[in-house]
């Protein structure tokens, strides 16, 4: 015995033939809608050109609530900056953003301006060398403590820097922040 294809049968009812591919078509279009389109966001990320890159990375005592605290921060990157904002809908600055982080990573509830977080008790890191994962940096002048961030390690920290800007990733040491940088406050040991 030979060996023969079996015959496709031809579709005895052409227009019901072509409503069900139509409608297999509209299943795979519908589906391929039903993703949430992404957000254009700003590049998150830029090369680093802290001489902090290259130091040994250290961690609090609560490393698994650090992690936690991190991988909030940069979630966050991109997000638009707005005055008194506290939420990532909303918009942050910088105290509105480091609450939100911490509130939602760590569980706790911080004051709402960087100057009443400054005043919060936790250990004080002087230098920038000595920072922590997950630490709060404060940036001021003369007239006291006026920003606040998450260092993330590595010499990077993130902020809600400015009006019009968007949550970023920053060198600590750069021109503009090695010479405002206050201290850092560990909050989680």
């Amino acid at each position: 015995m030979r060996h023969q294809e079996p015959a496709v049968a031809p579709c005895a009812d052409l227009p019901a033939c072509l409503l069900r591919g139509l409608f297999c078509m509209a299943i795979v279009l519908l589906a391929a809608c039903s993703s949430p389109a992404p957000r254009k966001r700003q590049p998150t990320f830029k090369e680093s050109h802290s001489a902090l890159a290259d130091a040994p990375a250290r961690a609090p005592n609560e490393v698994g609530t650090a992690n936690d605290v991190l991988f909030r921060a940069i979630a966050l990157v991109g997000t638009p900056y707005r005055w008194g904002g506290n939420t990532p809908e909303g918009g942050f600055d910088c105290s509105g953003l480091v609450d939100y982080i911490y509130r939602n990573a760590a569980g706790l509830m911080l004051p709402r301006t960087s100057h009443e977080m400054a005043a919060m008790n936790g250990l004080k890191v002087r230098s920038m060398t000595d920072l922590a994962s997950g630490d709060l940096v404060f940036f001021g002048g003369t007239a006291g403590i006026s920003h606040v961030g998450v260092y993330v390690g590595k010499g990077r920290f993130v902020h809600a820097p400015n009006s019009g800007g968007t949550v970023r990733l920053d060198d600590i040491d750069g021109p503009y922040w090695r010479d405002h940088f206050a201290y850092g406050k560990r909050l989680l040991d």
